[in-house]
């Protein structure tokens, strides 16, 4: 017997054709049923997809490694019931393709990709972690400063406090 979905876990299961946000709190099963929502579409008997056209956003490389894992698992287990469907055999080697990702890693691989329709140059970069604080030094310094001069009193009395 399989798992038992609750209304609307089932709901986003099934849902088709469109973009799907899913928020819920920790431990409520988010990662199961939107691996089973993926799986669902790849393996639809009528119009299966391809892992590769999806894209699944994630808060952190370690939740999209999970997604990643989890669904490897699930795929590599419906191979094994039915190794002779071809569709599911290509999805796994299109697994590490598939856009599985945190929200920054998406974004940089668009500009990566289109950087030269953004007028972005190629050997861009992101800053580390040393580089942001620095940065947001400045940026809180600058404010500040400019607070200062404006010499609101809402700020000088909250500055004061």
């Amino acid at each position: 017997m399989g798992v038992k979905w609750t209304e609307e876990q089932q709901q986003v299961i099934d849902t088709r054709h469109g973009n799907l946000l899913v928020s819920a709190a920790a431990g409520s099963g988010k990662t199961a049923v939107l691996i089973e929502h993926i799986f669902s579409m790849i393996s639809d008997p009528s119009d299966p997809v391809n892992v590769t056209d999806l894209l699944v956003v994630t808060f952190t490389k370690a939740a999209a490694a999970e997604m990643r894992s989890r669904l490897r698992s699930r795929l590599d287990d419906a191979v094994l019931k039915d190794p002779e469907n071809v569709h599911l055999r290509r999805q796994t080697s299109l697994l590490g393709q598939a856009h599985i990702c945190t929200i920054d890693s998406f974004c940089q691989w668009v500009v990566r990709m289109y950087f030269h329709q953004l007028d972005i140059d190629p050997d861009f970069r992101t800053a580390d972690d040393t580089e942001n604080r620095l940065l947001m030094e400045d940026v809180l310094e600058n404010v500040m400063q400019d607070a200062y001069e404006e010499a609101d009193p809402d700020f000088l009395h909250f500055m004061d406090t």
